[in-house]
């Protein structure tokens, strides 16, 4: 695993925790912003993608 990975990662897990219950269109745009970033860091440390609906607690 990358450091660069798991910092997009995690920056991209923060990014989306804190838009994704917004109700603006901004808030919707920067919460998938985070997820597209956390997916970055996945697939750069050799994982899959998320793609789970945002929220769920589903396992990956």
């Amino acid at each position: 695993m990358s450091i660069e990975g798991k910092a997009k990662e995690a920056a991209g897990f923060v990014k989306e925790e804190m838009n994704e219950h917004g109700d603006t269109a901004e808030a919707k745009k920067k919460a998938q912003e985070g997820r597209d970033l956390r997916n970055e860091g996945r697939v750069e440390d050799g994982k899959a993608p998320k793609t789970t609906e945002p929220g769920t607690g589903a396992k990956e």
